[in-house]
């Protein structure tokens, strides 16, 4: 056996073994579970979570997740709490520590000390009968039969049973809080996801220039108008000033392919029919989505649907320049 398909295949050992473990871990999910899940939506403090190591790493996860999705949560390093960090645990907070074995010496510190400030305890553990498990008030149980490890030492099974719990914690959260895109938006507003859910086409078009020519304009003052204009193309309106076509610079280059006497040409002989639109109230995904659906690189702006005024364009570069891509 190559040396690659060697490695191969213990990647896919690793990673079949993580799965069956998660799938083994859905059938534990029980009653301490939802009431710990009943217990965050009904807490007036925040969730703080706690763990040493390589658990530690992961309440730093949960923590942001919980964080992003409507969650109020903080983190406290377990051997940091006994050294005066437990003072960010209020009574009306609920922790959430993580360990494997649920038996460390500084979980075994830490746990009398959470519980005189009266807030609750979930133990978010993969050994059920632990110290840990016994003294908490709800028990999410990530219980695994070995790490992935070859010598069942180093936390890798564990570690991934943990994180998704947490996520599966986080997920129930959003889904009964009914937590929207929007909300999602909100929390995440400079980054491409966010802007994905709340940048509109009314934020980016009037960067833009306007190119339109009427339908009798010449084919002289269509190029001109889009050289100048610098988007590639030009709206066609007619004498009421509402929308009739398009013309962009493939346009040009295919009529010069068909005939060098362009004299009487007219924007209207050039134009496509129907152009595709959009309105400054659509959100700029739903433009990116139209382009690359249609492949094309601009959008004509109208005021509205039903006016059908021609108040600017979109293009391409601005979705880029934006992140949306």
């Amino acid at each position: 056996m190559s040396k690659d398909k060697n490695l191969t295949k213990i990647a896919q050992k690793v990673l079949l073994q993580e799965a069956d473990a998660l799938r083994r871990m859905s059938e534990l999910l029980d009653g301490s579970f939802t009431a710990c899940v009943e217990a965050i939506l009904q807490l007036k403090g925040r969730v703080v979570i706690t763990g040493v190591g390589k658990s530690a790493i992961v309440a730093n996860k949960i923590v942001a997740t919980l964080n992003s999705t409507g969650t109020p949560a903080l983190f406290m390093h377990a051997a940091d709490a006994i050294h005066g960090d437990l003072g960010m645990v209020q009574q009306d907070d609920l922790v959430v520590c993580i360990s494997k074995s649920g038996n460390t010496p500084e979980i075994k510190v830490l746990v009398p000390l959470l519980k005189r400030t009266g807030a609750k305890l979930a133990a978010l553990v993969s050994n059920t009968g632990s110290y840990l498990a016994q003294q908490a008030d709800f028990i999410l149980n990530a219980t695994i039969e070995g790490e992935a490890c070859p010598n069942n030492l180093a936390p890798t099974t564990s570690t991934t049973a943990h994180m998704a719990l947490g996520d599966a914690l986080a997920v129930c959260l959003v889904e009964t809080r009914g937590f929207t895109s929007q909300d999602f938006a909100r929390l995440h507003p400079g980054g491409s996801l966010g802007k994905q859910l709340y940048l509109k086409v009314s934020d980016i078009y009037p960067d833009n220039q306007k190119p339109v020519v009427f339908m009798e304009d010449s084919v002289e003052k269509v190029i001109v108008e889009i050289s100048g204009k610098c988007l590639g193309a030009t709206a066609v309106v007619g004498e009421d000033g509402k929308l009739r076509g398009v013309i962009t610079d493939g346009d040009l280059r295919r009529m010069l392919g068909r005939t060098t006497d362009f004299r009487s040409v007219k924007a209207k002989d050039l134009m496509s029919a129907n152009p595709k639109t959009i309105t400054p109230d659509d959100y700029a995904v739903k433009a990116l989505n139209i382009m690359q659906t249609n492949n094309i690189s601009q959008l004509i702006v109208l005021s509205d649907t039903e006016a059908e005024e021609v108040v600017g364009f979109v293009h391409i570069h601005n979705l880029i320049k934006e992140g949306i891509i």
